[in-house]
């Protein structure tokens, strides 16, 4: 045997052995854990599309102050200034919904006086005493809006234009709006009687269909 080929082959096997002897051990890989599960995101009171409504209210969350109640801006100043419901609640005309206040009564029989101006006390309220017929499909009575009882205590500008536009036609009524805070809902479940008080709203009752004409 050739002397360069065998102390090759000797210096190969060595470096093997010595590789074999050396080498750690393969551990095989361990499959990588299962990303966790998100965390359930707490439920804000906002995420419920009728977290406005009182009327879903439990009755220790009714009626609370007015920072704390989710429909005045806690940031204003304004806000901490005003009366805590309950502190003047209980002596006024009660209801079954909305804040529990029969506000319509509680104006005709004089126990609150709503001003016509913050700072004049002789400024005159403009009472508008018109009833607007709405004409609704299906069964349901037809809707009458009164006037008088909004515009006793609000001026026209707090729904004419942003909320309604006061034109004839121009505005698409829902009942999925009003339940979402819009239109009428923008009081009516906060303030004003909840909308499941029906017939209070769907009050004038429909013709009924005469009867075809005998041949």
């Amino acid at each position: 045997m050739n002397k360069r080929y065998f102390i090759v082959s000797l210096l190969i096997g060595i470096t093997t052995f010595h590789m074999a002897c050396t080498a750690q051990p393969i551990t095989p890989a361990r499959p990588a854990p299962a990303a966790a599960a998100p965390a359930a995101a707490a439920k804000s009171p906002d995420s419920d599309p009728l977290a406005f409504h009182r009327l879903h209210k439990p009755s220790g969350k009714r009626n609370r102050p007015p920072a704390e109640d989710g429909i005045h801006d806690p940031g204003n100043d304004g806000t901490h200034a005003l009366l805590a419901p309950l502190s003047v609640f209980p002596s006024l005309p009660k209801a079954n919904s909305g804040n529990r206040v029969d506000w319509v009564q509680a104006l005709a029989a004089g126990t609150i006086k709503p001003r016509a101006d913050q700072a004049d006390a002789t400024e005159e309220i403009v009472v508008m005493d018109l009833n607007i017929v709405r004409e609704v499909k299906g069964s349901m009575p037809n809707v009458v809006y009164p006037h008088k009882q909004h515009t006793e205590w609000l001026d026209c500008s707090n729904c004419h234009p942003g909320i309604f536009v006061p034109l004839k036609g121009a505005n698409q009524m829902s009942m999925a709006a009003i339940m979402l805070g819009q239109q009428c809902g923008v009081c009516h479940g906060k303030v004003a009687f909840s909308i499941s008080e029906c017939r209070k709203c769907h009050s004038q009752s429909k013709e009924p269909n005469p009867a075809p004409a005998a041949k």
